[in-house]
């Protein structure tokens, strides 16, 4: 029961962190894996394992992969993107934790996955914007198609191994705040030497 509960928790923050990257694409990976018998979903969220909603998220992802394409929209859909991705987030988790109280699943969902993906969308409109300032936008076809493959490889790979994946996402985390940390650090001392 602890190890299930484990797993799917896992799970729903990998595919938080997918949510952060592109919003469709996670649940387009999960109604596949759904649909093909390799992820469970709470009762409630069982629309997302059907054939129509399988089409209708295909579609979805399409358009929000190709629309990234498209420069200075891009930067545009990221004002977007960021509450839909924290909601997104939010809801992935608790499609896939079941043996949970109401209460605790969406309490959980909210702050862990809405919280997950929202950091993740945080990140790369930070990075979408500097490659904007600094290469006009020519750069964001890199950022567009990184972000794209980012958010697949992570779904797949959240459902075949969430506790990697959650791994990989606290010791990322981990890097991040201590190099903001050293950062931190290296300009005090140049304020106060």
């Amino acid at each position: 029961m602890i190890v299930e509960l484990l797993l799917s928790v896992a799970l729903g923050v990998g595919l938080s962190a997918a949510c952060g990257m592109r919003v469709f694409a996670p649940f387009a990976v999960m109604s596949a894996a759904a649909l093909s018998g390799y992820l469970g979903l709470a009762p409630d969220f069982a629309w997302i394992g059907t054939y129509q909603a399988l089409t209708v998220l295909l579609v979805a992802t399409l358009l929000e992969i190709l629309s990234y394409y498209i420069p200075w929209v891009d930067n545009l859909l990221d004002t977007v993107a960021t509450p839909a991705a924290i909601i997104a987030g939010a809801l992935a988790t608790a499609s896939v934790v079941t043996d949970m109280s109401p209460l605790f699943r969406w309490t959980l969902a909210i702050i862990a996955g809405g919280g997950t993906a929202g950091i993740v969308q945080m990140s790369t409109t930070w990075v979408r914007g500097l490659s904007s300032i600094t290469t006009g936008g020519l750069g964001n076809f890199l950022v567009a198609t990184g972000e794209w493959m980012g958010a697949l490889t992570t779904s797949i790979l959240a459902i075949l191994f969430p506790l990697l994946v959650l791994l990989f996402i606290v010791l990322l985390g981990f890097a991040l705040l201590r190099r903001r940390q050293r950062r931190a650090r290296v300009a005090i001392q140049r304020v106060y030497p």
